[in-house]
């Protein structure tokens, strides 16, 4: 009997646990050949407004979390096979060299990644493969949803209502069937870049968060956020601090690559329930996962819109300004509002912002500085470790109001929202320590105190 081959390409799925892909090839294949491709029209490139389009942050999230998901398939005797190229170029080379029958992979959805997915299926039916596609990003099933993508609802109210309660979430796959070979037969298993390979240079975290990316280390913050802390029971309560490591899950940057399945936190989630009882906090986790997947249904169900300056808006509108030199005082934190800084701060230090400090920046840059919000988005996706395509930029459709909000506009009172969420300005005077010394009451509108 011929012996089965199949590949399972990993993508924003790096992660062995609730895999489906693997899941699928294992079912499917006597032998399973894992493989990570980095793609340089993901790494060091530009996008449209001159930055990094994978920035320093990110892309070392992404290297961890491959050298990660490398380790731990070499402890089940596997290996992963790094390769740099275009992915419909190299795959299909590594399918006639093995004789692959199947390349398993997440489906994504979003533009450019659509366009590297027609062209490896087109190219792999001339050589009689086919590509199998699966999910991994989502919370549900497509399948099991009350109606089809195209119908999603607009108004993310709407769809909770329609799915919350009628749909239930499946369980997590197991991995005990998984299969596992050696891959000595592989004589070039490729070696994992480094920063400098793509043209970027590391920076060093200084006072901000440091994550680091990998399946096992979100497994870690799983177990601490569940376990060793019990946070969940607070979280509607902390989520909109800004300050310190346990305000907020922290499962985003993990959720953005795949090293992390949403499944497995609803799991936990009610787990957590069971052991611990039910309440408005735990029941937000849930809704932020909610949130999540809408955004994405959002991005299947419009395309390449929710990246277009006008969004998903059926009117024509007025696009902001493009003024460079006005947007850098927004980037490197020097428009003098504190709040508006500090949270610059923290991102530009980090690769993190809360979502409460997302959302006022965004406002500010759009609605107070009267730029182009594309401009922010994109410096946002360089920047942001837990940078997630559909996340990012319906977030920014939303703000500038052009996205899924039945609300022409999201206009924040920066000082109001400064006040209300840093209210002793520890938050600021953390990022700005030249501001520590003015009271309270100043803080957040210094040049009061000139009055």
């Amino acid at each position: 009997m011929e012996s089965k081959v199949s590949i399972v390409w990993f993508r924003n799925d790096l992660r062995l646990h609730d895999n489906e892909a693997f899941h699928e090839a294992s079912f499917m294949s006597d032998t399973v050949i894992p493989v990570y491709v980095f793609d340089p029209r993901v790494f060091g490139v530009k996008t449209s407004f001159g930055f990094e389009k994978t920035g320093a942050f990110r892309a070392k999230f992404i290297l961890e979390s491959v050298f990660d998901l490398r380790e731990r398939l070499r402890e089940k005797g596997s290996d992963l096979i790094i390769q740099v190229g275009y992915p419909e170029e190299t795959l299909p080379k590594l399918g006639r060299e093995n004789q692959a029958h199947y390349i398993f992979c997440n489906r994504e959805r979003t533009h450019e990644e659509v366009q590297v997915q027609d062209t490896l299926e087109q190219t792999l039916w001339t050589y009689g493969m086919e590509v199998r596609y699966s999910r991994g990003k989502m919370l549900y099933y497509t399948a099991d949803l009350p109606f089809p993508v195209t119908h999603t609802p607009d108004v993310f109210t709407a769809f909770r209502k329609e799915v919350e309660k009628f749909i239930s979430v499946r369980k997590p796959l197991s991995t005990e069937k998984f299969v596992y070979g050696n891959l000595d037969f592989i004589k070039e298993k490729g070696e994992i870049p480094a920063l400098e390979d793509f043209g970027l240079k590391e920076k060093e975290v200084g006072k901000g968060i440091v994550l680091k990316g990998g399946e096992t280390e979100a497994l870690k913050q799983l177990d601490y956020y569940f376990d060793d802390k019990r946070l969940p029971s607070s979280y509607k309560k902390t989520r909109n601090q800004l300050l310190g490591r346990d305000f907020s899950t922290k499962f985003s940057s993990w959720l953005s690559v795949g090293c992390l399945s949403p499944k497995m936190i609803y799991q936990r989630l009610k787990a957590y329930e069971e052991m611990h009882g039910a309440n408005e906090s735990t029941y937000w986790i849930f809704f932020e996962l909610l949130w999540r997947d809408f955004f994405r249904l959002q991005g299947k169900k419009h395309g390449n819109r929710i990246f277009q300056p006008n969004g998903i808006s059926e009117t024509k509108q007025e696009m902001g300004s493009k003024d460079m030199e006005l947007f850098s005082k927004w980037a490197e934190a020097k428009t003098g509002v504190p709040f508006i800084d500090a949270n610059m701060l923290e991102l530009n230090d980090s690769g993190f912002m809360s979502n409460r400090g997302r959302q006022n920046v965004a406002s500010y840059l759009i609605h107070d500085m009267g730029l182009n919000w594309v401009i922010g988005a994109e410096y946002f996706e360089s920047l942001l470790i837990d940078y997630d395509p559909c996340s990012n930029y319906c977030n920014w459709n939303y703000i500038a109001g052009v996205g899924c909000d039945p609300r022409e506009k999201r206009v924040f009172n920066i000082l109001s929202q400064a006040k209300k969420y840093d209210p002793k300005g520890e938050f600021v005077k953390y990022w700005i320590p030249a501001l520590k010394n003015l009271p309270d009451s100043v803080i957040h509108n210094p040049n009061s105190s000139l009055a």
